[in-house]
């Protein structure tokens, strides 16, 4: 399939008018799958995660990628992202990180069927993805077109429970390093959403950590990445020892969200303990 560009999609509840998802991100995938991020080969760490998510199968509406797909740019990390990823026959919806680059990532993608959709919409739910990257620097930026898109579909369904999807992750999370690298105009976007009582969950990658926090009513959640997880609370650089994972979600119909973090099994991929960065 080529040349797609769908920016908006419709996607059915279940009987019980809920949705179901999986996170899925920060990839990191190189051409060669021999390549290591920190002592792990990201590719097989996305296999074992794949391998892990297909109990899903067939019970989730959609996949969410929220960004740092490849590590080296190239097509093939691309490519072998989309290979693994529609092994799970469920339709995958995708955000750059600021790893990726977009001038490679678009055209891999789309020629691969994997539409560069930024509105999902359903019975009860309407999911928005919104693009963050700065290209060339590690954090996080919501441009002023981004933030018009998001404040026009939230006016378009005002009646539906919001779940808004971006890379870079909006509340500090109390660690130094990674916090340096947020979403720069968190501020800006906070007082916009607050004005929204529909808006129910913010979901990110970025920070390859699990965490689930409540502000002014709306979840800020981040979910870990499919290779090294970063240790939390720490000012300093570091690794945290826990398994590669993902994100199962239930959004629903009521608008409560359910949600846990699955992780594949202890002991099969060893970090670089040493790593002082990447």
């Amino acid at each position: 399939m080529t040349g797609i560009n769908h920016k908006k999609v419709s996607i059915v509840a279940d009987l019980e008018g809920d949705l179901k998802l999986l996170q899925i991100t920060d990839t990191h995938l190189f051409a060669d799958r021999k390549e290591e991020l920190l002592g792990i080969k990201t590719v097989d760490s996305f296999d074992a995660v794949i391998k892990h998510a297909t109990k899903y199968a067939g019970l989730c509406s959609a996949i969410l990628s929220t960004g740092d797909l490849s590590q080296d740019h190239s097509e093939q990390s691309y490519l072998n992202f989309s290979d693994r990823i529609k092994t799970l026959e469920t339709p995958c919806y995708w955000l750059p990180g600021n790893h990726d680059m977009q001038s490679v990532m678009l055209p891999s993608l789309l020629n691969e069927g994997l539409a560069e959709t930024k509105q999902i919409v359903s019975d009860h739910w309407q999911i928005l993805l919104l693009d963050s990257q700065l290209e060339g620097v590690p954090h996080g930026h919501l441009s002023d077109q981004q933030l018009s898109f998001l404040e026009e579909k939230l006016l378009e369904y005002p009646d539906k429970h919001v779940l808004i999807a971006v890379h870079h992750h909006i509340l500090p999370i109390g660690a130094a390093w990674l916090d340096q690298h947020i979403l720069k105009n968190n501020k800006q976007f906070i007082s916009l959403i607050n004005k929204y009582s529909n808006i129910k969950s913010v979901l990110s990658g970025h920070v390859h950590q699990a965490s689930d926090v409540i502000n002014n009513g709306i979840r800020y959640i981040t979910s870990p990445s499919t290779c090294v997880q970063f240790k939390p609370n720490s000012n300093e650089f570091a690794i945290d020892n826990k398994e590669p994972g993902y994100r199962h979600l239930v959004l629903r119909k009521s608008g409560n969200i359910e949600t846990q973090v699955e992780r594949i099994e202890a002991g099969e991929f060893i970090t670089d303990g040493n790593a002082t960065g990447y």
